[in-house]
């Protein structure tokens, strides 16, 4: 399991075990126990952040970062939070990770490598990968913020500091096109976003609210902006991407009756008829549909693939 895209900025909220764990840094895929956890050398790494998560997950037997990776320092942050116009017009999250990779475009940025405290985290991601692709094992790389959020696509300037498409995430961690098997997108029933930019399908605070969606970010608790299914900015996304599988979350958010549900046949009417829609509309195949916040809630369809 190999971290690709920006840093910490985008944190993404695992349970297991009946544990919640908030990680920004340390792969999702932290669960797989047999897992060999990667952190490519594109992404930018916070030591105390990332330390703090592998003591918390207790993976410190089998992670590893990059020694290229570079590094986000106290300055960075500050940079971050006190710049009036990424705090207050973008809505930058304050983690640092704009001011850090300025510096790395302007090669003055440190690097893992030099940063005493992960020297025994240190690994020549790219080797380890291409090694392993090449002795047929499964890598599975991911990303972090989402495609809206590209520094190259996306809605510029209420965008990220780097481009969050599946090309560049292979990039981060030294995976070559031709090696790429399957690109999964991953999409929310619904759409949601935290800070400003556009947003074509949002909805009102209010109606979130009678639909029972309201959520706040994991990296900012800020409250998330809310809005329907976006098929347009969807559809731009898998063509850029090259998408060939779709993992459709929190489905059971927008069908309060499908909650916890393993197979399509314990999913409603309507929220059946709703990932249909999406298959028909998008031309790409719905593979996973997660139903509730454990990582138990999921109904695996990839066998119809094989």
């Amino acid at each position: 399991m190999v971290r690709a895209g920006v840093g910490p900025n985008a944190g993404h909220t695992v349970i297991w075990r009946g544990k919640k764990f908030g990680l920004r840094q340390v792969p999702c895929g932290f669960v797989y126990e047999g897992a060999r956890l990667l952190v490519g050398p594109g992404v930018l790494i916070n030591p105390e952040a990332t330390l703090k998560e592998v003591e918390e997950t207790g993976i410190g037997e089998r992670f590893g970062i990059d020694r290229q990776c570079a590094v986000i320092e106290a300055r960075h942050i500050e940079q971050d939070r006190t710049s009036e116009y990424l705090k207050e017009k973008i809505g930058s999250t304050g983690t640092g990770c704009g001011p850090a990779n300025v510096e790395r475009v302007g090669r003055v940025a440190r690097l893992a490598n030099e940063i005493p405290k992960l020297q025994r985290f240190l690994a020549d991601v790219p080797s380890e990968v291409n090694e392993a692709i090449k002795r047929g094992e499964l890598v599975m790389v991911e990303g972090s913020q989402g495609f809206g959020l590209s520094l190259i696509h996306g809605t510029y300037p209420y965008v990220t500091s780097k481009d969050t498409a599946a090309s560049t995430l292979a990039a981060d961690v030294g995976v070559g096109p031709t090696k790429v098997d399957d690109v999964m997108l991953v999409f929310k029933a619904y759409v949601s976003r935290v800070g400003a930019g556009p947003f074509a399908t949002e909805i009102s605070p209010e109606k979130s609210e009678e639909l029972g969606i309201v959520e706040y970010g994991t990296v900012t608790r800020r409250r998330r902006r809310i809005g329907e299914f976006d098929f347009e900015l969807a559809r731009r996304s898998i063509m850029i991407n090259g998408a060939t599988q779709l993992a459709l979350t929190c489905l059971d958010r927008l069908f309060k009756g499908c909650r916890g549900a393993r197979s399509l046949d314990e999913l409603t009417t309507e929220a059946r008829a709703f990932v249909k829609g999406l298959e028909d509309k998008l031309g790409v195949p719905v593979t996973l549909i997660s139903t509730g916040p454990d990582i138990g809630n999921m109904i695996d369809l990839r066998a119809k693939l094989r």
